[in-house]
């Protein structure tokens, strides 16, 4: 995480004004770097995006277990998100709240039979993109995830940006482009998540996607806190 701190209080607002807050250079060029070789890494499965029904490009799962890096990231952040997943749900009406271990977590992952990893790595060449969609298959679900570029902009690809469009009741669909450089990550929520209006709080859902790419060959990083069945 290149060694930056990350100023907590104004991370939780940004989630709560816009679903996404951005953390400027979290990995680094480095470490960047070192992440995107691991799409061609023992370990990793390629899955085509065409397959699923997702867009055009390829996803490469950890298959064999999280990189112990990337492990080590969830596990560090859960403890500080999960204060805002719960607040979120009290401002929902929503019972339910979300453990504050992430040891806990992963355990009622398990309990629900939700044991195969959803974080990935994204490559997508040049017409490929990434068509909108939730990581929120489940009964356990994490209403927050992060995501990371690791190619860059304008020098390893053009295009690719990445994209948020907010589902509001009763009102048109508001997209937002994040932009990310080498190195940066996002913390995105996953899909529902409160906005204060006029007359009290209401509940948004967020989707996300990635625009086409123009030149070259971009790949990203998404990190998930729960798994799928």
């Amino acid at each position: 995480m290149n060694g930056i701190r990350l100023d907590w209080a104004a991370i939780s607002a940004q989630l709560d004004e816009e679903g996404h807050a951005l953390l400027p250079g979290w990995l680094g060029a480095e470490a960047a770097r070192s992440l995107a070789r691991r799409v061609s890494a023992p370990g990793t499965v390629r899955v085509p995006l065409v397959d699923i029904g997702l867009g055009s490009g390829e996803l490469f799962r950890f298959e064999a277990g999280l990189p112990a890096s990337l492990e080590a990231w969830r596990t560090a952040l859960y403890p500080r998100l999960v204060t805002i997943a719960n607040r979120w749900n009290h401002t929902l009406g929503v019972e339910a709240r979300y453990p504050l271990a992430f040891s806990e977590f992963v355990q009622r992952n398990r309990q629900a039979g939700q044991w195969r990893g959803q974080s990935h790595l994204s490559r997508l060449g040049v017409d490929d993109h990434l068509l909108l969609h939730q990581r929120n298959g489940g009964e356990q679900v994490f209403p927050l995830q992060l995501v990371a570029l690791l190619s860059e902009p304008g020098v390893d690809f053009e295009g690719g940006e990445f994209v948020t469009t907010e589902q509001r009741p009763r009102l048109q669909s508001r997209p937002a482009v994040l932009p990310l450089r080498w190195g940066d990550a996002a913390i995105i929520a996953t899909d529902a998540r409160p906005v204060q209006g006029s007359r009290g709080p209401y509940r948004t859902r967020l989707r996300h996607a990635i625009g086409r790419v123009r030149r070259g060959e971009r790949i990203g990083l998404e990190l998930s806190f729960h798994d799928a069945r």
